[in-house]
């Protein structure tokens, strides 16, 4: 969604003598510096080898790892989310992960005399919501339109729709069975300014 090409061809357009375009350009140009950082960012982590859509929106999280092992989808935001990659991790389309974050691909076996490394791919499905603080562990598969509640430390895989909460996160008697048609992306206000004005 940062990405200045999409931006401008689908800017929110108005007349040159009407005091929209002008409250439209000013709000643009305040936010330019936070789409440079941002498009800077994405820009590095495909160079390291990620591959993230030229409409996802990453904020100032802290990616550490095999860059190879992640990719991630159309319309996807990631807030300041910290994530360890030593294994696959995909996230699709349209799915919000919130600041403090936590996503690790590996963990030590506390079984083995060893101590030794254990990683397993993590999947997050479209429209997945992973609130503020959460915490998603090696193995983890999240259902499309799954939403992880904050704080919450997710142990076992989340089926589509379902609602966790806790440590360890188990499910609500709630379901977000739904039809969805939103994209996280278009509540930075950054990119508002361009689409909405």
């Amino acid at each position: 969604m940062s990405s200045f090409v999409y931006l401008w061809k689908n800017r929110a357009k108005f007349s040159p003598i009407s005091i929209k375009f002008y409250r439209a350009w000013g709000k643009r140009l305040f936010s330019f510096p936070q789409l440079v950082k941002r498009n800077f960012r994405t820009l590095k982590l495909i160079r390291k080898g990620a591959k993230i859509s030229k409409l996802a929106e990453i904020g100032e999280a802290n990616i550490t790892g095999k860059l190879k092992f992640l990719s991630i989808g159309d319309n996807t935001f990631i807030g300041k989310a910290r994530f360890a990659i030593s294994t696959e991790l995909k996230i699709g389309n349209n799915v919000c992960i919130n600041d403090e974050v936590s996503i690790l691909t590996s963990s030590h076996d506390i079984f083995d005399p060893k101590w030794s490394n254990k990683r397993a791919k993590i999947t997050i499905e479209d429209y997945s919501w992973v609130s503020t603080g959460a915490m998603i562990l090696p193995g983890v598969n999240l259902g499309r339109g799954c939403v992880v509640g904050a704080r919450a430390v997710v142990t076992k895989s989340v089926k589509p729709g379902e609602i966790v909460v806790g440590n360890p996160a188990k499910p609500l008697n709630k379901k977000r069975l739904i039809e969805f048609d939103y994209n996280p992306c278009e509540f930075v206000a950054a990119n508002r300014a361009w689409l909405i004005g």
